[in-house]
């Protein structure tokens, strides 16, 4: 197995810079038996471990790194309802009836998130509100019809914020309105992780630090080894997402590692900071290569949505940042980035979200395309239930089809950046 190559250190990142006191964590050495062992510590795989652990299973935690060294300790932080593609594209594959249990579920991924900040007291800066914002009039259009189908179709009913509206709380002249969304929110990634990491540890779950995997045994037993031990176990769970190749090349090819950055301002007055968001939302336009942005607990302006699609890391990326930046908030031309930071997110064709089992007793999740906050608690939810024998949530999930990119593993993504390239000068001109 090779993983995506992104450094052996720790991101430098505002996020690692205020991070929550946790223990590393032992390497694995030796041969060991559990019920479930599970690649990957991030969001996902740390959300079944705390399912299976108390509902009785014995469960180890296999991580290459370092816990939220990956996508889910590096993210915008932004929690936001539905998953990485739009709900009707989810009702044309699936049908009306099955589009709605999904997106219901999302929502409890939301739910979800929010009881264990509650119930393991994670101090991971939560802030209710999010923002999708149009630049264009047919963006407008796109979010009135988005706005009219979750209304009318999952009982899920969002105020549009006119111009004059978003302009007293958002201090840009850029965007023409906005849907607001009171239940999403932001939140402390790598806080959030380190948190339901602790959480996951006082349940009895093993987590193992700096122990790449190399192999995956299919038969039985199930086993996973690393340079230096193995993990025998009953169920194995793949939750590696963007950052592992090699192990499942039938899941390898579904997926695409999209490089995405984020910049965190250094500290602005308080008062400043507030005059940008004065109610503290995150944003997000819906341009294909979005922006997003927020505040920070200290006062800070976290902005993302630089991304390479060729795993190449862009030329002078503070500047690109900085002059990103200046298009929403010209005000802040004497601001500088302290923290410039990166990594990659793994999206899907369709951009749904593509979660399942390789094998009656291997499951994964993946495809989560930059919307996994709160969408991966609830895929370590229902691949903990399929493991204790109730999988009809699952298998609703597994009926979303998922072409493999096009190109194979030496074109896909070539063609992938000529695509993106198409639809970054769309977002120009139209």
């Amino acid at each position: 197995m090779s993983t995506l190559r992104d450094g052996q250190a720790p991101v430098d990142s505002w996020y690692r810079q205020t991070a929550m006191p946790f223990p590393r964590q032992a390497h694995l050495q030796g041969k060991e038996r559990v019920d479930v062992a599970i690649l990957g510590a991030g969001l996902t795989g740390l959300s079944a471990a705390i399912e299976l652990a108390k509902a009785g299973r014995k469960v180890a935690i296999i991580e290459a790194r370092e816990v939220g060294w990956g996508a889910s300790g590096r993210s915008g932080g932004q929690a936001i309802f539905g998953f990485g593609c739009d709900q009707h594209k989810i009702t044309a594959q699936l049908g009306l009836a099955d589009s709605k249990k999904l997106f219901a579920w999302s929502l409890e991924g939301m739910q979800l998130l929010k009881s264990r900040i509650r119930d393991y007291q994670i101090d991971c800066d939560w802030h209710d509100g999010h923002a999708h914002v149009p630049i264009k009039p047919r963006q407008v259009d796109e979010l009135k019809h988005w706005q009219d189908d979750l209304a009318r179709n999952f009982d899920y009913a969002l105020p549009w914020w006119d111009r004059d509206q978003l302009r007293a709380v958002l201090a840009t002249d850029r965007y023409l309105g906005a849907l607001y969304d009171p239940n999403s929110g932001h939140l402390h990634p790598l806080n959030f992780t380190l948190g339901l990491a602790t959480a996951a540890l006082a349940l009895g779950v093993k987590i193992y630090e700096h122990s790449e995997v190399i192999s995956l045994n299919r038969q039985a037993p199930l086993c996973l080894k690393t340079a230096a031990g193995e993990v025998e176990a009953e169920s194995v769970i793949l939750a590696g997402n963007a950052y592992v190749y090699g192990l499942a090349p039938e899941l390898d090819a579904r997926i695409m590692p999209v490089g995405t950055y984020i910049g965190a301002t250094e500290p602005l007055r308080a008062d400043r900071a507030q005059s940008l968001i004065q109610n503290g939302m995150a944003v997000a336009d819906i341009n294909w290569a979005l922006d997003y942005f927020r505040l920070t607990s200290d006062h800070r302006l976290l902005f993302g949505g630089r991304a390479s699609y060729s795993t190449l890391k862009p030329l002078n990326l503070a500047g690109v940042m900085a002059a990103r930046m200046k298009r929403v908030f010209p005000q802040l031309a004497d601001v500088r980035f302290d923290k410039v930071w990166g990594g990659y997110v793994d999206i899907s064709l369709s951009r749904a979200p593509h979660w399942g089992r390789l094998t009656p007793n291997i499951y994964f999740a993946q495809g989560f395309s930059g919307h996994g906050i709160a969408a991966t608690g609830l895929a370590g939810r229902l691949i903990s239930e399929a493991i204790l024998m109730q999988s009809n949530r699952l298998d609703v999930f597994e009926k979303l089809k998922h072409r493999p990119f096009p190109g194979g593993r030496l074109l896909r993504t070539p063609m992938l950046v000529a695509a993106m390239a198409w639809y970054k000068l769309r977002d120009a001109l139209w």
